[in-house]
């Protein structure tokens, strides 16, 4: 039982809150019974080790033995400690050291995706977080963090896709210029969202041109996109909005788009 709150144990394990600690060891903080049960469904090898109260493991059964059978060491604590470690204020009885997941943005596109989220300069974890969840509802062959945007592993970031960053393919590129380049090379075309664009999202629906492979572009949540990553695209849409709101929150806006992708694609 691990018990000691102020333990060089339990401060690594808290130290991996801070982007800079996240990038110095290869390893980000899981929280939660849900996080820990898809990284044992889908991506066990990541899974460096297990901490959790007794009644947890008790409650999550299906964790624990997940856990044992792939070998992965289950650590039993205090709430004391695992509120030491977590980010949240309350991590449920069970936090996770775990090996980063993303994979190079050439590799994904490897792996030839028709259906591609690219959030660019997002800053929000929580929008970041959604929208990787919800690419890989729509069935989505994965997602590029691209320019300035958000750490995927910002414990906000990994709470928000809920498990959704063991399920799809996920990369981060630095330049968003040379992502979409590349992806318009590998045969998808790229649609940026904008909220000025003349063209409407209804109509690209009805003229069947979304059954192609395509890419979205998802701008900052106060800035949109950048003019210069913007004009590389195939084609600028904007959501038709019916009532009176000014505008929509960036992840529900990606969400109406990609599964507008995902029902042309059927």
């Amino acid at each position: 039982m691990l018990e000691n709150p102020r333990s060089p144990r339990v401060r690594a394990v808290a130290k991996l809150t801070k982007r800079s600690a996240r990038q110095e060891t290869g390893l980000f903080l899981l929280e939660g019974p849900q996080a820990a049960r898809e990284a044992l469904a889908f991506r066990p090898d990541t899974l460096v080790e297990v901490f959790a109260t007794p009644s947890a493991m008790e409650r999550h059964q299906d964790s624990r033995d997940g856990a044992k059978d792939a070998g992965v060491e289950i650590v039993l604590t205090t709430e004391a400690v695992l509120d030491a470690m977590a980010d949240t204020v309350t991590p449920q009885g069970i936090v996770a050291r775990c090996r980063v997941v993303d994979m190079p943005f050439d590799s994904l596109l490897a792996q030839q995706p028709r259906l591609i989220a690219v959030p660019v300069d997002v800053r929000d974890p929580g929008n970041a977080g959604t929208i990787v969840r919800c690419a890989d509802a729509a069935g989505a062959g994965g997602v590029v963090l691209a320019g300035d945007s958000v750490d995927l592993y910002n414990p906000k970031t990994v709470r928000a896709s809920a498990g959704s960053i063991f399920h799809l393919p996920v990369a981060r590129s630095d330049d968003p210029a040379a992502v979409v380049r590349a992806i318009q090379a590998a045969g998808l075309q790229v649609i940026a969202t904008e909220g000025e664009a003349v063209a409407d999202l209804d109509d690209v629906i009805d003229s069947g041109r979304l059954a192609a492979p395509t890419a979205w572009l998802f701008g900052n949540e106060a800035h949109g996109l950048p003019d210069e990553v913007a004009e590389l695209a195939d084609l600028r849409v904007r959501i038709p909005i019916r009532g009176l709101a000014e505008s929509l929150n960036l992840s529900t806006a990606a969400a109406i788009c990609l599964f507008a992708s995902a029902r042309a694609h059927r």
